[in-house]
């Protein structure tokens, strides 16, 4: 987040708008080992970077950034847009709605459900406060800017209802941390494709004081929001998170200011030349029609707490009730406990399979000075994860000099397509902060035909094909129980089953097409065993 640190260049600030270009094509084929690529290859820095899709067009996606360069100095928010699911770009590295002398970066992004493009945006003296602009034409010409407040505040998130049978079906929400006593969470929202914005109110009333803050909406139209309460002074560490609901599209919420207790990571990353690091929350709600639809997840950086290590881990908790009860918390990354490896900046989405992902800043397989870029999957609603590294390279973070300490950005982001995942994350391997991205297909993620960074748990199964019945033998060297799935060829889970294993050695389960409860068609199946990360993976083929 920019705010507040740019200030010693206001009054010399020359802004240069850089025009939609195209940039070289970019192969479907790109894989979770192929090559990343820069979504648009630009002369300023790109950084805290976001991703959205468009709920009339899946293939339609928006992302921004902070752009920003000193000589001359320049700070706006990044326009690119892809047709094509991500495969080719085009873009800008200017937000062009008017005043464009006096924008200050810190983007939130959405696409509503009329597929109008809306960004809000932090804006520079005279102009102090949130505003916001829409584009009629998938980003390429922008309204002037629309009010939302004028006081002192953090950068907005935005969410839009894309649900067709909820009561607010296309209301877009904004939500804040406004920079005053006691530091609550703001709210406001639009009816009409961000022309206009409703009186922003408190959501909170913290004790101490509140950071951050996340928006989703539930399958039925309902909105949640998250945030980080924080202690009162420098560096403001988290340690809780706060949650609040609404059934009535934000005219009133029930709060809970302490749904669970964090222990979170803000400070720098010595190692890492002292970049500036955060553990603010992100939340997402599973709107699909699988087993866990309404589950609300939310995924912070912690350490120093169980299930969190004595270095940064990315930890989890998820609700059924709505909110009212929380999971106990769950280590997403699967690398072993106070290794001294480091994970940070976690962003939570959930797919159309119902699966969810989690991407983040992971130093594991580097040196310490560095860091690559890792996502992890789970398919049975956060219980157990596959992760697998989406970088093809390494760098080293390095603070952008004159914005405030270690500042390098604060967060990255991950969206998808009918088709493949689309995580865009920022990189300074060209000698400046650019986005990052790969397609990362789903027909190989939920084919489990990639390699997972755990040990495999070798499997054999007989006969196979087979019409009725078969035996999956397989080996384990550790206790703990083992939970098989079965997925058909869309990577839709057909079936799930915990075995229960108090000792060591071969094990065997006999598979009945019926046990499932619904007789499976003929055809081509992918299992899944798991154990205390470790995994395994094979082919099961009916034939009737």
């Amino acid at each position: 987040m920019l705010h507040k640190t740019i200030s010693i260049f206001i009054f010399f600030c020359i802004l240069t708008t850089i025009g939609f270009s195209q940039n070289q094509e970019i192969s479907n084929a790109i894989t979770i080992s192929g090559s990343n690529f820069r979504i648009y290859p630009s002369n300023v820095n790109q950084t805290e970077v976001f991703i959205k899709r468009s709920p009339l067009n899946p293939e339609l996606i928006f992302a921004s950034c902070n752009t920003l360069s000193f000589i001359p100095f320049f700070i706006s928010e990044g326009i690119y847009v892809s047709s094509n699911g991500g495969q080719t770009w085009i873009g800008n590295d200017t937000c062009t709605g008017e005043p464009i002398a006096f924008h200050g970066g810190d983007p939130g992004i959405v696409i509503d459900k009329n597929g109008r493009f809306i960004l809000t945006r932090l804006g520079r003296s005279p102009f102090v406060g949130l505003y916001s602009h829409y584009s009629l034409d998938n980003g390429q010409t922008w309204s002037t800017q629309q009010v939302i407040s004028t006081d002192d505040l953090e950068r907005a998130t935005l969410t839009s209802d894309a649900i067709e049978e909820s009561s607010f079906y296309g209301r877009t929400y904004a939500a804040w941390v406004k920079f005053a006593q006691p530091f609550p969470l703001m709210f406001s929202f639009t009816d009409d494709g961000a022309q206009s914005w409703s009186t922003p109110v408190a959501i909170n009333n913290p004790a101490s004081r509140s950071a951050g803050g996340d928006l989703a909406v539930g399958p039925d139209g309902e909105l949640y929001a998250c945030w980080a309460g924080v202690t009162d002074v420098s560096p403001f560490k988290e340690i809780l998170v706060g949650f609040a609901r609404s059934a009535n599209g934000g005219e009133t919420w029930n709060v809970t200011e302490n749904a669970f207790p964090m222990n979170g990571i803000t400070g720098v990353l010595e190692n890492k030349d002292n970049i500036r690091v955060n553990g603010l929350p992100s939340i997402a709600t599973d709107t699909t029609e699988g087993i866990y639809r309404g589950r609300i997840y939310v995924v912070t950086g912690e350490k120093g707490t169980l299930p969190a290590g004595s270095d940064p881990d990315i930890v989890l908790h998820f609700s059924d009730d709505g909110g009212n009860n929380w999971s106990n918390g769950i280590r997403v990354n699967q690398d072993d406990l106070n290794n001294g490896k480091t994970q940070y900046f976690p962003s939570i989405h959930i797919d159309k399979y119902g699966a969810v992902n989690v991407l983040f800043y992971d130093d594991r397989k580097t040196t310490s000075d560095s860091t690559g870029v890792f996502l992890a999957r789970s398919k049975d609603g956060g219980e157990t994860w596959n992760e697998y590294e989406v970088s093809d390279h390494n760098f080293k973070p390095t603070p952008i000099g004159g914005l405030g300490q270690g500042y390098q950005g604060d967060n990255i982001d991950i969206s998808s397509t009918n088709e493949a995942l689309l995580p865009v994350w920022m990189d300074n391997s060209t000698g400046l902060y650019q986005i990052w991205s790969t397609r990362i297909n789903f027909t190989e993620l939920n084919a489990i035909t990639e390699s997972s960074i755990g040990t495999e748990i070798f499997s054999s199964v007989y006969p196979n094909p087979f019409a009725k019945t078969a035996t999956i033998e397989f080996t384990i060297d550790q206790k703990g129980d083992v939970i098989f799935e079965l997925y058909d060829q869309q990577g839709s889970l057909q079936f799930k089953k915990r075995i229960q294993v108090q000792l060591v050695g071969k094990f065997q389960l006999d598979f009945d097409n019926e046990m499932t409860g619904k007789k499976l068609n003929s055809g081509l199946y992918y299992y899944r065993l798991l154990q205390n990360g470790k995994s395994g993976s094979g082919k099961l083929i009916i034939m009737q």
